[in-house]
């Protein structure tokens, strides 16, 4: 393997554990494709696969194709293995984004097609969050589901499932108290309840993200363009009743450290500033301290090493007899 090349990086360098070197060597191929020395490719298929592995693009297609060829491949899936294409009622993934000091959320339906949904939240004065445009995307997925329908929700946040999860047995301990979004999460939960009354069942399923699975990719394609696009709807555009902080982060980017102003509620990236700026306002105190230690420890050293040589050893003598004097 030839270690020059250009900017990307995909495979190990060669004997890299003799090395003890974990960096990454660029390949010289784009892809490449194995078969079984048995299998006989035709020609036309080799062009064919070659074309589509030159393909450069964004989002993965989010096409599934349960017939032919390609079923294995998709039932052989996350989703699909899950038994996410087999389920007979509603399938819909959702995805939220926060990019640019904005938000925006969508959801699509792998049942019917045309259904789709996306709006952008008007919250950006409270500081960003992934997890309300999660949040958003799943009310608008049950919002458009019916409530005698049968729904399987596909997301990639484990936020939206923990909140969710909260309120499944917990009986009266439940409690809404510090809890961010609330006014979002109380909608969803008033939804789950009325199709608990109707003996409709509503599976939330964690999927990894970026892995090539059409109804999250289509779902985050969809929340992207809710950013970007005028035209789409806006919603939850009123603030919550609650304190917004803002405060200077450092950010390092090819070797600048530069300070962005960011604003938030109170939550976790907020504690770490304040501590982060105490400590910061402490440092100067302790480096004064240890200065002025490291100075009487310098000049002691430098005053025993003048008493070794017996440079000192008179001054020394009159001191001492100057002391006793004075006692």
């Amino acid at each position: 393997m030839d270690k020059k090349g250009g900017k990307g990086q995909s495979v190990r360098w060669k004997v890299w554990w003799r090395q003890s070197n974990i960096k990454c060597a660029v390949s010289e191929e784009y892809a490449s494709c194995w078969v079984h020395q048995d299998c006989h490719v035709a020609d036309e298929e080799k062009v064919a696969l070659k074309k589509v592995a030159g393909v450069s693009g964004g989002k993965d297609e989010r096409q599934v194709r349960l017939k032919g060829k390609a079923r294995d491949y998709w039932l052989g899936t996350g989703i699909g293995m899950l038994g996410g294409y087999g389920f007979q009622d509603q399938v819909t993934a959702g995805d939220g984004s926060d990019k640019n000091g904005k938000m925006g959320a969508g959801y699509n339906d792998l049942r019917r097609k045309k259904k789709t949904q996306q709006c952008r939240l008007l919250r950006e004065e409270e500081g960003l969050s992934s997890n309300q445009p999660e949040l958003a995307a799943f009310l608008l997925a049950l919002r458009d589901t019916l409530i005698e329908e049968h729904l399987l929700y596909l997301c990639d946040n484990q936020s939206l499932l923990k909140a969710v999860n909260r309120w499944i047995g917990q009986g009266g301990k439940a409690t809404l108290v510090g809890t961010p979004d609330m006014d979002i999460l109380v909608a969803g939960i008033e939804i789950l309840r009325k199709r608990i009354a109707a003996g409709s069942a509503t599976f939330l399923v964690k999927v990894k993200a970026h892995r090539g699975e059409p109804a999250n990719e289509g779902a985050d394609i969809l929340a992207d363009k809710a950013i970007s696009d005028r035209k789409v709807g806006k919603e939850w555009c009123q603030r919550m009743n609650r304190a917004v902080f803002t405060w200077k982060k450092l950010c390092r980017e090819a070797g600048t450290v530069t300070c962005q102003d960011r604003h938030s509620t109170f939550n976790n990236s907020m504690r770490d500033a304040i501590r982060r700026g105490a400590a910061e306002n402490e440092v100067p105190k302790h480096e004064e301290r240890l200065t002025g230690a490291w100075r009487q420890m310098s000049t002691l050293r430098r005053r025993y090493e003048k008493w070794c040589k017996g440079d000192d050893i008179e001054d020394c003598t009159h001191r001492g007899l100057h002391t006793q004097a004075t006692i």
